[in-house]
C-alpha cells in the first residue's frame, strides 16, 4: 500500500499528517502507525494525525501517539493540522472549526502563528509538590530548579509509571520561571520520552502558574520549550476555573512524500 503524507512540526513537536477524507487509511492500524512514526525504520514523528470529514465541521482530527495508540487531544498537533487544512482550502476566512476526541475546537490562522482554542478547565487539583489537571490530556505539573539540567527522562518516567498514573498514563511537565517566561519540559505518555514541546502540557503549566501567581500576566503566559516559544492566553475566574484558553505558536511544514508499507 502506498501512503501519501505530509510532515509538520510545532515548536519541535513533529507529526505525520495524512489526508484521510477518502477513508483509505484504516483507523485501527495501530501497528502501522507505530511503524510510520519510528525514527529509524519509518518516517519518524512524535505522533500521527488523520484529517477526515466530519459533518458540521471543517474537518475531524484523529490523533495517535507514536506508540500506535489513538490518544487524547494534542495541542501542537491541533495547530499543525489546522495549518494543513488551510493549505487544502478547507478553512474560510482564516477561521477553523474542527472536531477532535475531546470535542469541538476553534482555530485562527494568522501566519506565522496558529491560535487554537482549548477546552475549558473547571478545576485544578493542587497537591504538595505538584498539580494535576486535564487540558484535553491529563497533566502532572511540578515546579523545579535548574530545569536545563533536570533529568526529565528518568523523573518523568517514574511519575508516569507510579501507582496512581500507570494504568491510564499521564504527561509529566517540569516548569521553572525564567525571567518573564516559563520554561517547560515534558515527558509524554505514548511517546515514553521527552518531546521538544507539548501543547496541552504548556497550557497546563500556564494555568498552574496563574494559580501560583507566577504567570506572565493575569491573562497570559509566555512559554519557552526546547523547540521554541509559545503563548497561552486565558480567562481565570474567582473559583479558579479557566475559560477562553488559547494556545498560540508556529505550525511549520517540513516535507511531504510517499511511503510503501
Amino acid at each position: 500500500m502506498q501512503i501519501n503524507f505530509h510532515k509538520y512540526q510545532g515548536t519541535g513537536n513533529d507529526f505525520i499528517i495524512i489526508d484521510n477524507r477518502d477513508m483509505k487509511f484504516n483507523r485501527a492500524a495501530n501497528a502501522l502507525v507505530a511503524k510510520l512514526c519510528d525514527r529509524r525504520f519509518g518516517i519518524g514523528a512524535d505522533g500521527l494525525i488523520l484529517l477526515q470529514n466530519k459533518e458540521g465541521y471543517d474537518f475531524e482530527m484523529v490523533y495517535y501517539n507514536s506508540d500506535g495508540n489513538e490518544s487524547s487531544m494534542c495541542g501542537n498537533g491541533g495547530r499543525c493540522v489546522v495549518e494543513f487544512a488551510h493549505t487544502l482550502g478547507l478553512i474560510k476566512d482564516n477561521k477553523a472549526k474542527f472536531h477532535a476526541i475531546d470535542g469541538a475546537h476553534e482555530a485562527i490562522v494568522k501566519h506565522p502563528n496558529i491560535s487554537l482554542k482549548m477546552n475549558d478547565v473547571n478545576s485544578v487539583e493542587m497537591n504538595a509538590g505538584y498539580c494535576f489537571l486535564n487540558t484535553g490530556s491529563p497533566h502532572y505539573v511540578s515546579f523545579v530548579h535548574s530545569i536545563e539540567n533536570y533529568n526529565v527522562l528518568d523523573e518523568g518516567r517514574k511519575i508516569r509509571n507510579n501507582t496512581r498514573f500507570k494504568a491510564e498514563g499521564v504527561n509529566v511537565n517540569f516548569v521553572e520561571k525564567k525571567y518573564n517566561d516559563l520554561f517547560v519540559r515534558t515527558y509524554e505518555r505514548g511517546v515514553e520520552a521527552e518531546t521538544y514541546s507539548c501543547g496541552t502540557g504548556v497550557t497546563a503549566a500556564a494555568l498552574v502558574a496563574s494559580l501560583k501567581g507566577v504567570a506572565t500576566t493575569q491573562f497570559d503566559c509566555n512559554i519557552k520549550t526546547l523547540g521554541g516559544n509559545l503563548v497561552v492566553k486565558f480567562k481565570r475566574h474567582p473559583d479558579n476555573s479557566f475559560t477562553d484558553i488559547w494556545l498560540e505558536g508556529p505550525a511549520t511544514f517540513v516535507f511531504k512524500g510517499e511511503i510503501n508499507v
